[in-house]
């Protein structure tokens, strides 16, 4: 696997770039479409590559490891194999679980207990035991397992969870490195910088990652609501090394992937895109619509005849609105499948205008548009 920036914007610290993989090349910017249980909700994989065209998609490790099951995708042959997806896939590590899960879960050195949400069972999750969790999955990319801290929490707590995430990175890719061999020798480990919304711990955790030197370095825990996005990536961007790629978790909307690429991010996922549609808001070229108001009820207009995407510009909004109304399953998926087409459109768009350098007039002239409310 490498990583290449084959340009830089010349008015920020956009970039765009080329990781390749043994399942194909991913250009970045990219939008990583949210597959939690191998699958992205109600679309199938065949849409995922031929309307969607998502270079790579994410699993969790957390969710797969209980459902379907390690003996599962080892039967099958990894995930790529059991789901019929043969591009790339990033599996995270867990360590959104350890946040979104506080409740069924407790946390030591040693790792984290989680009660699972299907049995009541418990499941112990170590740095060790989530490598070779992934390398069963099979996924592309793998991430070290770290604690996604909650919000708000004492810098005190901040300090501690960091300290034991880098722990766990040094435990995680010592054991990575140990289980390397000729045939999973195409699977790439990213460490996670953590700290809270506190400055100082930022900067720790930034050179911390940096100095581990993994293949790629994801930025964590910035799904709060203080204002500090921008702030937080900008900083830690600043100190992660330029030749690798740049990964914000869980980040977000149209308006903060355009914001955080101009910082120096290269990745993204969020469940935003399908989750928004399945509850009839869309992201479109002309602005934000939610199809349910009734002033969509008789237009036969296309839902985006901008896209080149063909169910975007085949079926109207009318038609939409009826489906979500009528609470018709299909509705969901025609709905999930245009607010990916859009995300993907996005960054598409956004690499093509750092690679004319004109990236920062074209930011600001399309959010104008893309995030105007016109519902």
């Amino acid at each position: 696997m490498q990583f290449l920036v084959e340009h830089e914007d010349q008015c920020s610290k956009a970039r765009a770039g080329l990781i390749t993989t043994g399942k194909g090349t991913i250009q970045t910017p990219i939008f990583m479409p949210v597959g939690t249980l191998g699958s992205v909700k109600s679309i199938p994989q065949n849409v995922l590559q031929d309307h969607i065209n998502a270079d790579i998609i994410l699993g969790n490790t957390y969710h797969l490891y209980l459902r379907p099951g390690m003996q599962v995708l080892d039967a099958a042959g990894g995930l790529h194999s059991f789901m019929e997806w043969h591009r790339p896939i990033l599996t995270d590590s867990g360590g959104y679980q350890v946040y979104s899960l506080a409740k069924n879960r407790s946390l030591t050195e040693e790792g984290v207990t989680f009660r699972s949400h299907i049995d009541g069972s418990k499941q112990l999750f170590t740095p060790e035991s989530v490598i070779d969790i992934q390398r069963s999955i099979g996924s592309d990319i793998m991430m070290v397992l770290d604690e996604c801290t909650p919000y708000p929490c004492s810098y005190s707590y901040a300090k501690d969870s960091m300290e034991r995430t880098h722990r766990w990175l040094k435990r995680g890719s010592d054991h990575f490195d140990a289980t390397l061999t000729e045939q999973n020798a195409y699977q790439a480990l990213f460490a996670i910088v953590q700290g809270s919304v506190y400055k100082d711990l930022r900067i720790q955790s930034a050179e911390a990652i940096a100095a581990a030197d993994r293949f790629g370095n994801a930025i964590g825990g910035v799904c709060h609501p203080t204002g500090q996005l921008y702030e937080i990536t900008e900083l830690v961007c600043d100190i992660l090394p330029k030749h690798k790629p740049r990964y914000l978790m869980g980040v977000g909307t149209p308006l903060d992937l355009l914001e955080c690429i101009a910082l120096g991010v290269d990745m993204f996922d969020c469940v935003m895109p399908t989750r928004n549609g399945r509850n009839g808001t869309l992201f479109t070229t002309a602005g934000i619509i939610n199809i349910k108001n009734s002033k969509w009820k008789t237009d036969c207009s296309p839902i985006d005849a901008q896209l080149s995407n063909a169910l975007s510009g085949h079926y109207s909004k009318a038609y939409l609105r009826h489906l979500i109304i009528s609470k018709e399953p299909l509705g969901l998926q025609l709905a999930s499948v245009h607010n990916l087409t859009f995300y993907l459109w996005l960054v598409r768009q956004a690499r093509k205008q750092i690679q004319q350098n004109n990236f920062v007039a074209w930011k600001n002239h399309v959010l104008q548009t893309i995030m105007k409310k016109i519902s």
